[in-house]
């Protein structure tokens, strides 16, 4: 109730008013999470990715370099403009040495030079685009959980080897919709396959019949859903209705399927979804165990971004702890240099166009038979190296990457 209170204090006069809630005294180390308290994003992002940076700084022991390290957030609203106003005051006014999870895609596009100018960090978790380490990369940023592309190259791959080779695309228009349709796109191409169909609709819809019923009628033998959150939840839950993919013809795919998602629609509704993932609250002991002591802050386990969160806070302060300074190069030199190990990430670099090079999963939703207890939702079926599932450096699509 805490989180949920703190979050709805966020909303008045945002921009009117200093743009954080601060948690310690001031003259403090900062650390500013930017995030979707109250949109379509929330479930995913929101309160538990600030609970997990909190979660980071008080494991970390709440100082760094004798300061107490102070947290501050704030809500985007899913606008790059008030996600920039808010940054910038931060940046220029508020002290803040790191942004962390931010979760909108086009948010991050559009603070990602504001970070390399004030030469302060970003850590982007939730926000997917893969542009933030092509195009848009940054010396002064890294992306630390999934990306678009990651998302439409792992399983499709796998399908496409598989004969599925016809695809029928639902997409979400905005800068996350945009990137996954482009790399899905050379996917398909690249493995002998077709796209057979696509239509791109707003954020916010709630009505899939029409789109739906294109994709069935198309034969196509993947119908893949490049959306997230609510709209995914909406889109999944109308094809369950239409029985879409029940006969065995087509192959249900959702990149971007959250715990959020899986647990508001449940194993009866979902089941069968085939997604990509890189997290899981109970992949591993360590990972189950830390989702415990998250669950029992805020009664629901933690989403990829929620763990992400945690685990980027923590690398940053190990990183400024380790050379005594929050001057931005030092510190992501160090963050590069320094393999990730935790919960989260076993044993990962930062690649120098800012990507987190970790390891990704295959997964399916449970059958209801198939789930044991509660949040029992994943079924993982294979590891993929992330030197496979994200994009390779060969392709030399950030101009950092020698």
């Amino acid at each position: 109730m805490r989180l949920l209170h703190l979050a709805t204090g966020l909303l008045a006069g945002l921009l009117a008013a200093p743009a954080a809630q601060a948690e310690t005294a001031t003259g403090a180390v900062k650390i500013g999470v930017l995030t979707d308290m109250s949109g379509i994003l929330a479930s995913g992002l929101g309160a538990g990715s600030v609970d997990g940076a909190r979660m980071a700084i008080e494991d970390f022991g709440g100082k760094l370099f004798g300061k107490p390290i102070e947290l501050v957030f704030a809500d985007h609203q899913n606008k790059p403009d008030i996600g920039s106003a808010i940054a910038r005051q931060w940046l220029d006014e508020g002290g803040v040495d790191l942004i962390a999870d931010v979760g909108n895609s086009a948010v991050a596009l559009a603070l990602r030079e504001l970070v390399q100018t004030k030469g302060r960090i970003a850590m982007f978790v939730g926000a997917s685009s893969s542009a933030l380490t092509a195009a848009a990369c940054s010396p002064n940023t890294a992306q630390w959980s999934h990306d678009s592309y990651m998302f439409v190259k792992a399983l499709p791959t796998r399908l496409l080897a598989e004969g599925k080779k016809t695809w029928f695309l639902i997409i979400q228009d905005w800068a996350f919709g945009h990137a996954m349709q482009a790399d899905i796109t050379r996917v398909i191409a690249d493995g002998g396959g077709k796209v057979l169909g696509s239509v791109r609709h707003p954020p916010g819809m709630m009505d899939f019949s029409s789109i739906l019923l294109q994709a069935q009628g198309s034969g196509a033998d993947v119908v893949a859903f490049l959306s997230a959150v609510q709209d995914l939840s909406t889109s999944i839950k109308q094809a369950h209705e239409f029985n879409l993919g029940k006969d065995g013809k087509q192959t249900l795919f959702a990149p971007a399927f959250l715990l959020p998602d899986a647990h508001g629609l449940g194993p009866a509704v979902a089941q069968g979804i085939n997604f990509s993932t890189v997290w899981y609250w109970n992949l591993n002991p360590d990972a189950r165990a830390w989702s415990q002591r998250f669950f029992a802050r805020n009664k629901v386990m933690p989403a990829e971004a929620h763990a992400g969160t945690y685990s980027a806070v923590m690398h940053y302060l190990k990183a400024a702890q380790a050379t005594g300074v929050t001057k931005a190069d030092v510190v992501m030199a160090k963050m590069r240099e320094t393999p990730v190990k935790d919960f989260y990430t076993n044993n990962a670099k930062l690649r120098e166009d800012g990507r987190l090079m970790r390891n990704a999963y295959v997964a399916r939703m449970k059958t209801p038979a198939q789930s044991k207890e509660p949040w029992d939702y994943y079924e993982i079926l294979s590891e993929i190296p992330g030197e496979q599932a994200f994009r390779p450096a060969s392709e030399k699509a950030c101009p950092l990457l020698k």
